[in-house]
């Protein structure tokens, strides 16, 4: 349990990291529920120092032993967070309480509501950001927490009622560094969402088999009223159905599945797609979001919602009007004919998938991708082979700066030119670049109207969209 003991009233929060996008969606909770609250992180971009902004509270640029002389009664330290930084260090010397953010959520929150926990390697914002949307529409008023910028509210975290569905991400990678568990373990699942496992995080992980363990545990905690609700189209996900302790259900296009889809083509913007509730026919839906992935995507977050009880007319109706999350194939500039798009995906499957759906969206134009190696995984060699097949369906790649590479052994580091070397061999152009000026002239130079350049990063890419806009003026999107 948290300290309570002695604090200000309102208590004082004050948080480490707080442009992380999990982090600043905490600290608005915190808002809500009556706390003072400041923070610190390092100079921010677009759209996370947005988010900060809007919260309308004082923010330090950088890290220091200052930052705390406002005296907090609690410190909730970021999971990108470590020993060696100064304020984490002034936390301990001070012997001031401090906690991780999922923690905090526990006990401060979802003890008092009913979490929906999505987890899995991919699609966690896009489904818990439609659940959420689904669920509001409904009139199942829930709370929720997305690691993300949502075009359908108009902040990335509420709060809720006592005794309502709260939505939130159930991230595996750890929580802090005092506390090396995965975050969801946490967030006390009643309803618990997997759409899918595969190997990430080789910075904590050392194979897929802990990882799996690493869901199963999770399911530990789900109550007997509870379900976990996982994808039928993923072996490792339908695997964790075998001895769960608790109801299950399936979602996706396998014949068996509980919640099956089926898929009835494209229409004016939409996917139609009509979904059968263990063979019978529920609904017929026109989603409006690209790629087969997003279509699984969207059938969890229709059995979430209509297990807690919203009707097929309802989601039909309220699912027509979801626009989804920034940095999820996002369009945010036009010019000269040529559409940039950004996208989240920093994994193989992820990239192919996200490849995949563009191709969907704009056929028969030529398809630039830009990737940047930047996660703990994308930045070593693990995924070298995957990710060249992931690639192959391009029409022409730049592979990007590896995110600190000085940090990397070069033993360890992502092979570029192998992927180049094979990508060039299936057919596919492809280039590295170490620097992003010259990376943009690069694709400038070799697109024309009706192109589309899809960029591909977790992170800032070093400024890479600004430098779009920059160079090329054109329509913005916001």
């Amino acid at each position: 349990m948290l300290p309570w003991q002695n604090w200000h009233q309102p208590p004082r929060i004050h948080f480490i990291g707080i442009g992380g996008t999990a982090m600043v969606a905490g600290a608005r909770l915190a808002i809500e529920n009556g706390w003072e609250v400041r923070g610190s992180d390092q100079p921010l971009y677009p759209p996370t120092s947005d988010m900060v902004k809007a919260l309308g509270v004082p923010v330090y640029t950088g890290y220091a032993a200052e930052n705390l002389e406002w005296k907090p009664d609690l410190v909730l330290v970021g999971n990108a967070l470590s020993r060696g930084n100064p304020e984490v260090e002034e936390v301990l010397r001070r012997n001031i309480p401090y906690t991780s953010l999922p923690e905090w959520m526990k006990e401060v929150l979802l003890r008092q509501r009913r979490p929906v926990v999505i987890t899995g390697t991919h699609g966690k914002t896009t489904t818990s950001a439609l659940t959420a949307f689904l669920l509001d529409k409904c009139g199942l008023e829930p709370g929720y927490l997305i690691g993300g910028s949502l075009l359908d509210f108009p902040v990335s975290s509420r709060t809720g009622q006592t005794g309502k569905p709260f939505v939130i991400e159930g991230d595996e990678y750890d929580t802090a560094f005092f506390d090396k568990r995965a975050k969801f373990f946490h967030y006390l699942p009643e309803i618990a969402v997997v759409t899918s496992i595969e190997f990430d995080h080789g910075d904590i992980y050392d194979d897929i088999d802990q990882i799996e363990r690493a869901f199963r545990l999770m399911l530990r905690q789900i109550p007997p009223q509870g379900h976990l609700i996982a994808c039928a189209d993923d072996p490792r996900a339908l695997s964790l159905t075998q001895d769960a302790p608790c109801p299950t259900m399936t979602y996706g296009f396998h014949p068996d599945a509980h919640w099956r889809g089926e898929f009835s083509g494209y229409s004016a913007g939409f996917a139609g797609m009509v979904v059968y509730r263990s063979g019978k026919r529920f609904a017929e839906l026109a989603v409006p979001l690209s790629g087969k992935h997003n279509l699984q995507n969207t059938l969890a977050a229709v059995a979430v919602a209509a297990i807690l009880g919203a009707t097929a007319s309802d989601i039909q109706a309220a699912l027509m009007q979801f626009k989804g999350v920034k940095r999820r194939m996002e369009v945010f500039h036009q010019a000269n004919g040529v559409t940039f798009v950004d996208d989240f995906a920093h994994h193989p499957t992820a990239i192919r998938e996200t490849i995949s759906a563009a191709k969907m969206r704009w056929p028969g134009s030529t398809l630039h991708v830009l990737i940047e190696p930047r996660s703990n995984t994308m930045v070593r060699k693990i995924h070298t082979e995957e990710l060249s097949e992931a690639l192959a369906d391009a029409d022409r790649v730049y592979l990007g700066p590896i995110h600190r590479v000085e940090r990397i052994p070069k033993e360890e580091r992502l092979d570029r030119e192998a992927i180049v070397s094979s990508l060039m061999q299936a057919g596919v152009e492809a280039e590295v670049q170490d620097e992003v000026g010259p990376l943009v002239d690069s694709v400038l130079e070799r697109t024309k109207s009706g192109d589309v350049v899809l960029i591909l990063s977790n992170g800032a890419f070093h400024g890479i969209y600004e430098l779009f806009r920059e160079r090329t003026g054109g329509v913005a999107h916001s």
